[in-house]
């Protein structure tokens, strides 16, 4: 039987699985592109985009985030309850403090964002507050402060900025390509057709490789979040109660959905073998069964 050590090692490895993944195909498409255009130019351009995208969202995501969603930042007389609750399990784990805010949003959800453990933030939503009872809220707060510690909030960034660089690829070629001198000699025009499908389909192979990575994370803060707490129960009724609650989001965006700990568009949500390709987060049955099959 699984314990929540091997778990969590388990999703980490799979997790750098995927980022090498990640890697090579970014490299393999750089390649082919600089070989159809003969010109190593718009890589360079690719870089320099990609970091600006890097920069400007490690700085200032948070604050994006947290307006998109209609977040406020609340005191500890605001909520004492749940300031008391992000205390313990900081002080449990050795975290510094994350800022506090609250949405006013009847479903139950939550999310974590910032740049690193000093400069982190928790947001829950008053459905949560108002739904969930004390054991299950641990858990989700726990979950939250796991993928502060698990420093998953750079792995985002990381893996937006490779998506970003190959949509930055593909969409450069796909602009040029056609009057490539390749093209006009018309010596590889097989290669050239295979170049430009590449360009088509390979932002769409990075979103699903995004996608996994998401997965993944979430897996790891359920494991890190329940050894937080040592009760991985509290943690599955939670995303049982999460999943099955009607209310939409009355600010839905796909930009943000895979930060909340369970997927915040309900509308949207699918089962299908292909769905499940393009879905931020695992299915909660099996986060739940993993939850559940775990021993301390």
């Amino acid at each position: 039987m699984p314990t929540l050590y091997n778990q969590a090692a388990g999703n980490v490895r799979k997790t750098f699985f995927l980022m090498f993944l990640f890697s090579v195909f970014l490299i393999f498409l750089g390649w082919l592109f600089s070989y159809l255009m003969e010109t190593s130019l718009f890589l360079y351009l690719a870089v320099f985009i990609s970091i600006a995208m890097s920069i400007s969202s490690y700085w200032f995501s948070d604050q994006i985030v947290l307006s998109s969603v209609g977040a406020q930042l609340i005191e500890k007389k605001d909520n004492p309850e749940l300031y008391r609750l992000v205390e313990n399990l900081c002080l449990s784990s050795g975290m510094p403090l994350p800022k506090i805010y609250i949405m006013n949003e009847e479903q139950p959800n939550a999310f974590a964002t910032g740049r690193d453990e000093k400069h982190a933030v928790i947001a829950v939503t008053r459905g949560l507050l108002n739904k969930l009872e004390r054991a299950e809220l641990e858990g989700v707060l726990a979950h939250e402060l796991s993928h502060i510690k698990n420093k998953d909030i750079l792995l985002q960034t990381v893996v937006v900025v490779l998506v970003g660089a190959i949509v930055v690829l593909s969409d450069i070629f796909l602009r040029t390509g056609f009057s490539n001198r390749r093209d006009r000699e018309g010596g590889n025009a097989i290669f050239l057709v295979l170049g430009i499908v590449a360009a088509i389909l390979a932002p769409i192979a990075g979103t699903v490789l995004q996608m996994a990575v998401s997965r993944q994370r979430e897996f790891l803060a359920d494991a890190s979040g329940a050894l937080m707490t040592r009760y991985p129960e509290g943690l599955a009724r939670a995303l049982e109660k999460i999943a099955s609650d009607p209310n939409p989001m009355s600010r839905e965006n796909n930009a943000t959905a895979h930060l909340f700990i369970s997927s915040p568009l309900r509308s949207r949500e699918k089962i299908s073998w292909f769905s499940k390709l393009f879905m931020t987060h695992p299915l909660t049955e099996e986060r739940v069964n993993a939850l559940r099959g775990m021993r301390l």
